[in-house]
């Protein structure tokens, strides 16, 4: 999956949701970033860099896992395969975001 494929996912599940009122960055090392502006309202999201509540790196591979249910984000974390920095309780709530 690329990077704009899952740009596109994140953008129709951001838009389902809300209340967040924070920004998010997803870092795929590499490959790129995703970042999620929810202070404005419809969330803008974009693939440049920005300053964010919360950073959620992983691999690509894994961040599929993520959003077509094959990989428990929270397993994902556990195992390593998924860092987290910042705000823990903003990630919590992006998980279940992203799951739905």
């Amino acid at each position: 999956m690329s990077i704009e494929n899952i740009t596109t996912q994140i953008t129709q599940k951001m838009s389902l949701a809300s209340g967040m009122n924070a920004k998010a960055k997803f870092d795929f090392g590499d490959e790129g970033l995703i970042f999620v502006d929810a202070t404005q309202t419809p969330p803008v999201i974009s693939n440049e860099d920005g300053e964010a509540d919360v950073v959620l790196s992983c691999s690509v591979a894994t961040f599929e896992g993520i959003l077509n249910g094959t990989q428990d984000p929270n397993i994902a974390f556990m195992m390593g395969k998924l860092k987290v920095k910042g705000n823990m309780g903003l990630a919590m709530k992006l998980n279940s975001i992203l799951e739905d």
